[in-house]
């Protein structure tokens, strides 16, 4: 119960990681605002808590009056905020090489995977900087430490992040707020389910997850347990820091047809 009178805000709380951090804070004891655009999924999602452990809000993160918004609501809710997840962000579906690249999708990636983390860092924190005291998690990906994990606006944004973490890590500090980010390598979500997809219709399951030492993909479960000990009093110590959940894939040198 290592949330236990604590307030956590969570965003792209609707699935995946966001959905399994939610139920992990939730079930040590978190108090929860939970953040997507997904209004109806995100209601289903809250339905499944104590209503009076939980708020949810339909928020653009890419958007700072939005961002701005939906703290100040918490905060009108449940008093402070001591926890920060930012686990939103879009894979875009973008794999074109850079030289035809779509300028479009690269500002809507890095609108909502990377502006969105600078906008709530920024209105959670000035909550925070109050108190004295606070932890901040960011979803990043090994694509934003090695190339061949995702396109190149969506790895882009996830390099942004890591370095935004070590940044934020270094503004806070003296404030006694700690700002870690995890790096998820392949993982069932909404978001690459196209991916498990195409496998299963290919029978080429048992390829899913080879190119990692554990030789499997992750669950959300999995990546929602780093963040919690990061963003829990155990991680205490622990700042500016980008932690791979990977299976290993980030410890070896990877490269296609080097693994049978």
């Amino acid at each position: 119960m290592r949330f236990t009178n604590k307030v956590a805000i969570v965003t792209g709380a609707a699935s995946g990681i966001g959905r399994a951090t939610a139920r992990r804070l939730y079930d040590e004891g978190a108090t929860l605002a939970l953040v997507d655009r997904q209004a109806g999924a995100l209601a289903d999602v809250a339905a499944g808590f104590d209503a009076a452990r939980v708020w949810h809000g339909a928020v653009d993160v890419s958007r700072e009056d939005d961002v701005a918004r939906c703290v100040a609501d918490v905060r009108a809710r449940f008093g402070e905020i001591d926890v920060l997840c930012n686990v939103a962000g879009i894979a875009g579906g973008d794999y074109s090489i850079v030289a035809e690249t779509d300028t479009a999708v690269w500002q809507q990636i890095l609108a909502v995977n990377l502006m969105g983390v600078v906008h709530f860092t920024k209105w959670a924190a000035q909550a925070m900087i109050a108190r004295g005291q606070g932890a901040i998690v960011n979803v990043a990906s090994v694509a934003g430490v090695r190339s061949g994990a995702g396109g190149n606006a969506y790895s882009a944004s996830k390099a942004a992040v890591i370095n935004l973490t070590m940044t934020s890590a270094c503004d806070l500090a003296t404030a006694q707020i700690r700002v870690n980010a995890v790096c998820p390598g392949l993982i069932e979500t909404g978001m690459t389910a196209p991916v498990f997809e195409r496998a299963r219709e290919l029978n080429k399951t048992d390829r899913l997850g080879y190119r990692c030492e554990l030789r499997r993909p992750g669950r959300a479960e999995e990546v929602a347990a780093a963040i919690a000990f990061l963003a829990s009093d155990d991680a205490s110590y622990i700042t500016g820091q980008a932690l791979p959940v990977d299976g290993g894939n980030t410890a070896s040198l990877n490269l296609p047809g080097m693994k049978v």
